[in-house]
């Protein structure tokens, strides 16, 4: 693990131009009959998890979109481990696409993109207000700057082995962390399956602590932005954590991907993980059995709260160097008109921040044909009560931004994970660090 992690400013500065035209899987959609003078509109996002999430948005809304609104739509696909250098490139050559999509709230580049509370306006005066994990993820309250779009989050639900955890006395699954520690090392000591909560600088390891953290009364900062990582609350945090790795789980946490989770526990050597649907979309269609054995489960319950972080948030930038910035605000506003077809296109996987954008939202989740039972995806329906936005109690800012992408909470947990350090010694080590990044980030914000 990275002891020095490279800062995201540092990062812009040095990333290379050539990253441009790296690792894209391009489409294009053309209306059938080109003029001279028309516009085109480039779009860079993730491969969606969901392959027929990507055939809708390409084939589908984007050829019809270019069509009625007379412009040449090409559409980039990037995976998730290429977004952040992506990004990065096309700000050092001010070059790149119209509409650039991020998985995690991009304060950082407010400098570098147009204010997108225009899109908000028109999009809320005909689906409603967007809801505040939206809201919080993408607005500046000090610059009172939307500083990116978010159409949709995917919830983070725990994912459970139901027919292991019945044999340990949780027919339901945990419901509260202590039940994770208790039902999972029972779990191990009895079958020798493994709990599945990462420890390494990965997306999944960065929501699961946050989940930890703030469940225990926690945080990296308080509402104002004050840096509060050294607490008894966060000590407590890195305690359990050092239990439920040494009671439960092996080394190779330390150097998970995003996936390993998925893949273990579909492998049937994990007994929980804390991942979006994903895990049970993926059973679905490649293993029904394990499928039907696979549960989910809301955050789980804390000393102080339930909470989780959203497991992604979808946030568009319109780059302040676009070239088609009008066709850019245009085309989110028309998607969001299309999002009942984007929920479906994404097998409930991309959950609506505008809810009156789908209609019978709750009751599509609590019935679905594919799901073994059909109402297993009920539980999400209150994702609202429990999802937050990174940065929690707070907004979503740059310094958060940094500390998010850099791993400093992965990094504090695996450190007492692995006795590198003790409990109170990473509290105050990760409070020195926040505390440099916030001021430096406070220092650029007054420039």
């Amino acid at each position: 693990m990275a002891r020095n992690p490279i800062s995201r400013r540092r990062f812009i500065r040095t990333a290379g131009a050539a990253a441009l035209t790296a690792g894209l899987a391009a489409s294009v959609v053309a209306p059938r009959r080109a003029r001279a003078q028309q516009k085109t509109l480039k779009i860079i996002q993730w491969s969606h998890f969901v392959p027929g999430y990507d055939r809708w948005f390409d084939g589908v809304f984007c050829k019809e979109w270019g069509q009625k609104r007379d412009t040449r739509v090409v559409v980039d696909h990037i995976s998730i481990g290429e977004i952040n250098a992506r990004a990065a490139a096309e700000v050092a050559a001010r070059r790149g696409h119209d509409l650039f999509m991020f998985l995690s709230p991009p304060a950082a580049y407010e400098k570098q993109v147009v204010d997108h509370g225009e899109i908000y306006q028109q999009i809320a005066a005909k689906h409603g207000k967007p809801i505040e994990l939206g809201h919080r993820s993408t607005y500046n309250p000090r610059t009172k700057k939307y500083f990116a779009f978010s159409d949709s989050y995917v919830p983070d639900p725990g994912n459970y082995r139901q027919d292991l955890w019945s044999q340990v006395g949780f027919p339901n699954g945990p419901d509260s962390w202590d039940d994770l520690r208790k039902g999972a090392k029972a779990i191990k000591d009895r079958f020798g399956i493994r709990c599945g909560i990462g420890l390494s600088q990965e997306l999944d390891t960065n929501m699961a602590v946050r989940a930890l953290l703030w469940s225990f009364g926690g945080a990296e900062q308080d509402a104002e932005g004050k840096v509060v990582i050294n607490s008894p609350q966060t000590v407590e945090a890195l305690k359990y954590m050092r239990a439920l790795f040494k009671e439960t789980e092996t080394p190779e946490v330390f150097t998970w991907d995003p996936s390993s989770n998925n893949r273990g526990i579909l492998s049937g050597k994990l007994s929980f993980v804390q991942n979006a649907i994903s895990v049970t979309r993926t059973a679905e269609k490649e293993n029904p059995g394990m499928s039907r054995n696979i549960q989910i489960t809301p955050a789980l319950k804390g000393p102080v709260r339930r909470i989780a972080a959203e497991h992604v948030m979808n946030c568009y930038v319109i780059w302040d160097f676009a070239e088609n910035k009008e066709g850019a605000k245009q085309f989110l506003v028309d998607y969001m008109d299309s999002f009942g077809d984007a929920f479906r296109a994404s097998e409930l996987y991309n959950f609506p921040c505008f809810p009156q954008a789908v209609p019978g939202l709750k009751e599509q989740i609590a019935s679905d044909p594919r799901a073994s039972p059909p109402d297993k995806y009920k539980v999400l329906g209150t994702a609202l009560d429990w999802a937050t936005n990174i940065g929690y109690p707070g907004y979503a800012t740059a310094a958060i931004d940094e500390v998010f992408n850099t791993f400093q909470l992965p990094t504090m947990f695996a450190k007492v994970a692995r006795d590198e350090l003790s409990p109170e010694e990473a509290a105050a080590a990760a409070e020195r660090e926040l505390k440099r990044i916030f001021a430096r980030w406070s220092q650029v914000t007054l420039r």
